[in-house]
C-alpha cells in the first residue's frame, strides 16, 4: 500500500515537472517572438523615418543575428523539453558505456588467450 502510494506521489512528481518544462519553453519562445518582433519594428520604423527600404533592415545582420541565435538556443531548449535530444542523451551514454565495457572485454580476452 505504501508503495502505491509512493509511486504514485513520484509519477506526480515527475509530471509536475514535465509541466513546468513545458511552460517554461513556451514562456521563451513568447519572449524570443515578442522581443524579436519589437526590435525588427523598431528597426523597420527608425528606417523608414530616414526613407529606407522595408527589406534593408530586415536583412541586416544585427536584425537578422538576434534571430538566428537566439533560435539556435530555443531550439535545444525544444529539444530537451520535448525529450528528442539525441546528442548526449541518456541512451547515449548508455550505449557509450556498453561499448567501451565490450572492447575491455575484447582486450582482455585478446591478452588473456596471447600470454598462454
Amino acid at each position: 500500500m505504501e508503495s502505491r502510494e509512493n509511486n504514485e506521489r513520484k509519477r506526480l512528481k515527475k509530471a509536475q515537472e514535465r509541466l513546468r518544462q513545458l511552460k517554461g519553453f513556451y514562456i521563451h519562445l513568447t519572449i524570443y517572438l515578442v522581443v524579436n518582433t519589437i526590435l525588427l519594428l523598431m528597426k523597420v520604423i527608425g528606417n523608414a523615418y530616414y526613407g529606407e527600404s522595408f527589406m534593408g533592415p530586415v536583412l541586416h545582420f544585427s536584425t537578422f543575428s538576434t534571430w538566428f541565435f537566439w533560435g539556435i538556443g530555443l531550439f535545444f531548449h525544444g529539444l530537451k523539453v520535448f525529450n528528442r535530444t539525441t546528442l548526449f542523451s541518456k541512451k547515449w551514454e548508455e550505449r557509450q558505456i556498453q561499448k567501451y565495457l565490450e572492447q575491455d572485454r575484447q582486450e582482455a580476452e585478446k591478452f588473456g588467450n596471447h600470454g598462454r
